[in-house]
């Protein structure tokens, strides 16, 4: 059931921010506050200061919202969509089943082919969490050449995604002309698509980025449909040669003057982060964000901390995401096991999702999140009791879990024993302390 603000006195500009800033609390803040377990007032004094946004364009109307900032549970953003190659609505509805299945918080569209607004209708009519998007995939994809982009024709496709309903979209805005130079040192150059086309138009036209130049436009559009503004990381790392670098801290610093150009026209935004970073440079790349970006919600990539794990990128990238999150990262955009080879299909959707869901929780308890680790509490007791079928409904993938007991007991008595096949009834440790009672030793 969706909860939405219907009256707006202003309709040049119906933001969460601005009624945030007005003193109003939106049913969107009160049903957020709800599902975080926090006073409303408290999550509109965090949208009115831009630490936390609530996307929720006012065409979507079968949303759920929620709050993406640092006082509230990290999020996972599942990415969907498909590819120039590989053209299938009803697959790409399949995808966003089960990515809400295993529990996105948001989902993307990156369609770069077939008919890319049948695909982004359908999946706004369906999906009941927001919906993310990068307006320039769509841009390339509908013109010859890159070199034939215009602002306009940029800024027609970022107006009509915001009326169909879009709720967030990724603008790759700090990917500056002056900043291209500083390309040359790296080792994998551009890695962002959205980067990498913005910098074959400048650098092919010797114009800025005409996202960077229209910014107050598109601020205006944001405005009237109450699209969040996700500042993209065009210039992000790809491999861990090129993290923290000259180029990337560039496009920052860029960002965090365009976050405060946004926030004075009362559109919501949060910052993307790093792709690819050491384990030890994550928590300064995030606290780096927060101080350029005016503690602005950040959204990571990853970040995926070895460029060697091709295959289980899902499984290096999920571990630089606890990191990123525990330190003050806002949403984890999930990788699949497919990231760097193919289009996923739904089966990588899955375990991206899992594997980044872990991350997250593993953060909200780190970071003590109000409940977090009720939830490992009651897991914890249920284990102790041999309650198999409660442990089941508790952990994250309840089938996996089933059928990897069932394998090792077989004939349902993995339901009922006090053990696993790992130790046995005779060497099962908490079988054992279960029966010790008295825990003082007489001398």
């Amino acid at each position: 059931m969706s909860r939405r603000t219907t009256n707006h006195p202003d309709p040049k500009n119906v933001t969460q921010r601005h009624y945030a800033r007005q003193g109003i609390i939106t049913e969107e803040m009160k049903f957020v506050a709800e599902q975080e377990g926090l006073e409303p007032e408290f999550i509109r004094h965090e949208v009115a200061h831009g630490k936390m946004i609530i996307p929720a364009n006012i065409n979507h109307t079968n949303l759920e919202p929620i709050g993406i900032g640092i006082a509230s549970r990290t999020k996972v953003n599942a990415n969907i969509g498909n590819s120039a190659l590989r053209s299938n609505i009803a697959e790409e509805l399949g995808k966003l089943c089960v990515a809400i299945r295993w529990g996105a918080d948001t989902v993307m569209d990156l369609s770069t082919g077939g008919d890319i607004n049948k695909i982004r209708e359908a999946i706004i009519a369906n999906s009941s969490v927001p919906v993310g998007t990068v307006p320039i995939y769509q841009a390339v994809a509908e013109i010859d050449e890159i070199e034939n982009l215009t602002a306009d024709f940029l800024l027609d496709i970022i107006e009509y995604q915001a009326k169909q309903g879009v709720d967030y979209m990724t603008l790759h805005c700090g990917v500056l002309l002056q900043y291209m130079p500083l390309i040359e040192k790296r080792i994998t150059g551009i890695v962002s698509r959205g980067g990498s086309i913005l910098a074959q138009w400048m650098l092919h036209h010797h114009k800025q980025n005409p996202l960077y130049e229209h910014f107050d436009r598109i601020l205006e559009i944001c405005k009237r449909y109450d699209v969040s503004i996700s500042l993209g990381d065009g210039l992000r790392p790809g491999c861990l040669a090129d993290a923290s670098d000259e180029a990337q801290f560039a496009e920052l610093e860029a960002i965090g003057a365009l976050t405060e150009k946004a926030w004075e026209q009362d559109v919501q935004v949060m910052v993307e982060g790093p792709g690819h970073v050491p384990l030890d440079q994550i928590e300064m790349n995030v606290r780096k964000e927060q101080e350029i970006c005016h503690e602005a919600p950040f959204y990571v990539l990853g970040p995926v901390v070895t460029d060697v794990a091709m295959g289980y990128d899902h499984i290096s990238s999920a571990i630089g995401a606890a990191v990123a999150a525990q330190a003050g990262a806002a949403m984890l955009c999930y990788v699949t096991p497919k990231e760097h080879l193919g289009l996923p299909n739904a089966e990588d959707v899955k375990q991206g999702l899992i594997a980044y869901k872990i991350a997250a929780h593993a953060a909200d308890v780190a970071r003590h999140r109000k409940g977090a680790r009720d939830w490992d509490d009651e897991m914890s007791r249920a284990r102790y009791q041999f309650d198999w079928e409660k442990q089941f409904k508790l952990t994250i993938d309840p089938e996996t879990a089933k059928s990897m007991r069932g394998e090792t007991l077989p004939d349902d008595s993995f339901k009922a024993s006090q053990y696993c096949s790992m130790c046995g009834p005779k060497f099962c440790a908490m079988r054992i302390s279960k029966s010790v009672g008295n825990w003082r030793a007489e001398a």
